[in-house]
């Protein structure tokens, strides 16, 4: 979808056929827009927009033998080179890191093979890159980045089944938000040694736990597929995330901030339901 400047909406651009697709990740190499389509079936696929037309290409097809069931797809940069990971959730699965090299992308690592990973987060510890994969089988892993590959140092005791890892920053200070679909989803907070608990929030039926930085706030949506999604804001005082608003979304999958013509944007994408696109307002409560 493109920004209509005139209508103050956002409006159909392109489509791109799919079956079954899980994920899809768009990244910019030189000036290049490619997407990065996970699918249940018929295998994944990279897309390249072609800058006459505006349409997305077929570009490449990631090897379906390799990657069996994928959930996730995080992409980033690390001294310089472009990477994606893919988390396959499959039992026979293999988890795999994928590596620009100019013309495509190709298998560069596999890491956590047979583990069914649900999630990969890419962050920076003391300035160095890590991954976390979160499994449905395991506490969740953090490697960090040596030597051209990630190696594992360790993990989140006392966390099974989280199904998602999303990270933010306060200043320096790294946290992460835990999601479970059983028991309490949590947020944690990086000692120097190892993540620590912070603080605990109900969340039966949740498959998503996103921070999220909009308008000087800083935020947490918890999704449910059982009953209203939950806002939290950040109240930096005493570093806790406040009950804030409910939102509407059947069975949420995602929250992403948008910020165009001075406006904010929350887009909530849902499993069972339509998407919805919800604006950001700040009340005057001073009058």
């Amino acid at each position: 979808m493109e920004w209509d400047h005139v209508a103050g909406k956002l409006r159909n651009y392109a489509y791109i056929n799919g079956s079954s697709t899980v994920v899809c990740k768009p990244l910019v190499i030189e000036g290049e827009l490619f997407v990065v389509v996970a699918q249940l079936f018929k295998g994944s696929h990279i897309y390249k927009r072609h800058e006459a037309t505006g349409q997305f290409l077929h570009m490449q097809v990631i090897d379906s033998s390799r990657i069996r069931k994928p959930n996730d797809i995080e992409v980033f940069r690390v001294e310089g080179d472009w990477y994606f990971i893919m988390a396959d959730s499959s039992k026979a699965g293999s988890t795999t890191l994928y590596r620009w090299n100019g013309h495509g992308f190709y298998s560069h690592q596999s890491l956590h093979a047979w583990y069914r990973d649900t999630d990969a987060e890419f962050l920076e510890i003391a300035g160095k890159p890590h991954l976390i994969l979160a499994s449905s089988s395991q506490r969740p892993v953090i490697y960090q980045w040596n030597k051209q590959q990630f190696v594992r140092r360790t993990d989140i005791p006392d966390m099974d089944d989280v199904y998602a890892v999303k990270h933010f920053k306060v200043k320096e200070d790294v946290y992460i938000c835990l999601t479970r679909f059983l028991g309490d989803s949590k947020v944690m907070h990086w000692d120097g040694s190892m993540f620590r608990d912070v603080q605990q929030m109900p969340s039966r039926g949740s498959m998503v736990f996103q921070p999220l930085n909009i308008a000087g706030y800083r935020y947490a949506f918890l999704g449910n597929d059982y009953s209203f999604s939950k806002v939290y804001r950040y109240d930096p005082i005493t570093g806790l995330f406040q009950h804030f608003q409910e939102l509407n979304t059947q069975a949420p999958r995602s929250f992403a901030h948008l910020n165009v013509d001075k406006r904010d944007f929350l887009i909530a994408s849902s499993f069972k339901g339509k998407t919805h696109i919800y604006q950001h307002v700040i009340h005057d409560e001073s009058a």
